[in-house]
């Protein structure tokens, strides 16, 4: 197994501490055994894989707008960790400063979990946004992205997309909505995390048909708009995953150590406001 050898920045990761941070009563889902992930196994693992700083993303899954554990971890990681949280799509703007002070650099949609029309009258929360320059992180899967365009296209927010957009591979790369996600890419500065595979794929790791999708994806944001993120711990994941073989997969990939470097670090260190930490590659 061949891993990219240069420092790192995983831009996908969740906490997950039921013993300190208990789950809502009313969560749908509660993550248990390999999908648990305190703060400080976080930072065991990332250590392990010379994984210098990461973006830590807040869950519906468990813990909904309640950020506390987010803001715990980003205190435990000692500027190590920027975050993204989960709000309400009313949620006042002294909140989100308050956010932002402590580390919050975005606000996540999750589609899948809420459906598409719980977000199409969030436009007043994307003009927080845009007022505090605080991105806008979507996941969308198979078609959803579709009607949440007229609210993106009205708005100058940025944009992060989780999970190279979650495109349906039965439609392949002429998917409508992939091929909405590929405009954005070509006409806005927005990013795409290359993460998730094994949320989109049918085949097992490498997940190779998924490797189109990349591709395209590469091709319309560039590298200076992708970054990795490996979704760590694999909530809901169908099958276990393990977070040396994710890495592998970028040297298939990307063979190149100067386009390795570009998606692990230069990219996400600019998007994450690490720019200024020291580049020691290899």
């Amino acid at each position: 197994m061949t891993l990219p050898t240069c420092p790192k920045i995983d831009c996908h990761i969740h906490a997950i501490d039921p013993v300190r941070f208990p789950y809502g009563a009313d969560t749908p889902y509660r993550p248990s055994g390999q999908e648990i992930a305190p703060a400080a196994q976080l930072i065991r693992v990332f250590d392990a894989f010379d994984v210098r700083h990461a973006l830590a993303v807040a869950t519906n899954t468990g813990y909904g707008s309640d950020s506390r554990i987010l803001l715990d971890t980003l205190k435990q990681g000692g500027g190590r960790f920027r975050g993204v949280a989960v709000v309400e799509n009313y949620v006042d703007i002294r909140e989100l400063e308050r956010l932002k002070a402590a580390g919050v650099i975005g606000v996540a949609f999750n589609v899948p979990f809420h459906g598409a029309d719980y977000y199409l009258k969030a436009a007043p929360l994307l003009e927080k946004l845009v007022d505090l320059d605080l991105f806008l992180q979507i996941q969308v899967e198979n078609d959803q992205l579709i009607p949440l365009l007229p609210l993106l296209e009205k708005s100058s927010v940025r944009l992060v997309f989780d999970h190279c957009g979650r495109p349906s591979v039965a439609q392949g790369l002429n998917g409508k909505a992939f091929q909405a996600l590929l405009a954005i890419g070509r006409e806005r500065a927005a990013h795409i995390k290359l993460s998730g595979y094994y949320k989109f794929s049918q085949q097992p790791h490498p997940y190779e048909d998924a490797w189109p999708f990349i591709a395209a994806l590469v091709d319309a944001f560039t590298l200076d708009r992708c970054v990795w993120g490996s979704d760590y711990p694999f909530l809901r994941a169908t099958g276990r995953l393990d977070y040396g073989p994710l890495l592998a997969v970028l040297t298939k990939l990307f063979p190149d150590p100067g386009d390795q470097q570009r998606l692990l670090w230069r990219t996400p260190a600019r998007l994450l406001g690490f720019d200024g930490a020291a580049d020691q590659t290899r």
